[in-house]
C-alpha cells in the first residue's frame, strides 16, 4: 500500500516528528500573553478546534472546472499530526475540508494541476488532478466524509464508475473517512476494474497516506 520504503519501526519513529511538529506550534501558541489561564485538557481542546477551522489550502485561480490548488498552508501538517494522535479527530472535520486535504494531497504527490470542484454540479467528481510526463493522466476522486457505522455502498461505488466513464479520466478514486460496505471489493461489476481504473481508499489508508506525504515534505 505504501510507496515509501518504511519498515514497522522506521515508519512509527517518522509519524512521531510529524507529531512534534504538532506540539512545538501548540506550545508557542500557548505561551502568547492573552492566552487565558485554562486548564490543559480546555486548552487542548480549544487549540484542536482553532485548527480544524483554519484553511488548508492556498487557492488559485478558477477554472471552468473548479479552483486550482495552488500551495500547502501549515496547518495541513498539523491536522495530519492530530490525526495520527486521535483518529477520531477525522470525524471532527468537515465536508468541505476534507475534500481541500485530499486536493492538497494529490498537489503533494506530484499532480501538476489539482482542482477543487464547486460543492454543487459537480458531476459526481470533488476534485480533478492532472499529471503531464510522457503521456497525460487525469485521475477524479470522490470524498466521502462519513462517520461510522455509516459505510459506503455499492451503489456509490457504481456511481463513481459511471462518472469515471463519462469523464474519460484514467482513473477514479472513492476515498472515504469511513469504511466500504462488505463484500463489495469482491462484487463481480466492480472488481474488474480493480486497481488498475478503480480504488478504494477507506479512513485508514487515507491516513496512511496523508502521513506519508507529510514525511516526504519533512
Amino acid at each position: 500500500m505504501h510507496s515509501l520504503p518504511w519498515d514497522k519501526n522506521s515508519w512509527d519513529v517518522a509519524a512521531q516528528i510529524v507529531a512534534a511538529r504538532s506540539r512545538r506550534n501548540a506550545a508557542a501558541w500557548m505561551t502568547r500573553e492573552n492566552r487565558p489561564d485554562a486548564p490543559l485538557t480546555l486548552r487542548a481542546a480549544e487549540e484542536n478546534t482553532q485548527l480544524l477551522l483554519q484553511a488548508v489550502v492556498v487557492p488559485g485561480e478558477r477554472t471552468d472546472e473548479g479552483k486550482l490548488i495552488e500551495a500547502v498552508t501549515i496547518p495541513w501538517f498539523d491536522i495530519i499530526a492530530l490525526l495520527y494522535q486521535d483518529l477520531n479527530m477525522a470525524f471532527q472535520i468537515t465536508p468541505e475540508k476534507w475534500e481541500a486535504i485530499v486536493a492538497q494531497a494529490y498537489h503533494k504527490a506530484g499532480f501538476d494541476k489539482v482542482t477543487l470542484r464547486p460543492r454543487s454540479g459537480d458531476l459526481g467528481r470533488d476534485l480533478i488532478a492532472v499529471k503531464k510526463g510522457l503521456g497525460f493522466v487525469r485521475v477524479i476522486d470522490q470524498v466521502k466524509a462519513f462517520k461510522p457505522p455509516h459505510l459506503v455502498t455499492g451503489n456509490d461505488v457504481r456511481a463513481l464508475m459511471g462518472v469515471l466513464e463519462t469523464d474519460g479520466a484514467s482513473k477514479g478514486f472513492l476515498t472515504t473517512t469511513s469504511d466500504f460496505a462488505p463484500r463489495l471489493k469482491t462484487d463481480p461489476l466492480i472488481t474488474p476494474f480493480m486497481p488498475a481504473r478503480l480504488e478504494l481508499i477507506n479512513g485508514t489508508m487515507l491516513i496512511d497516506r496523508l502521513e506519508e506525504l507529510a514525511l516526504q515534505a519533512l
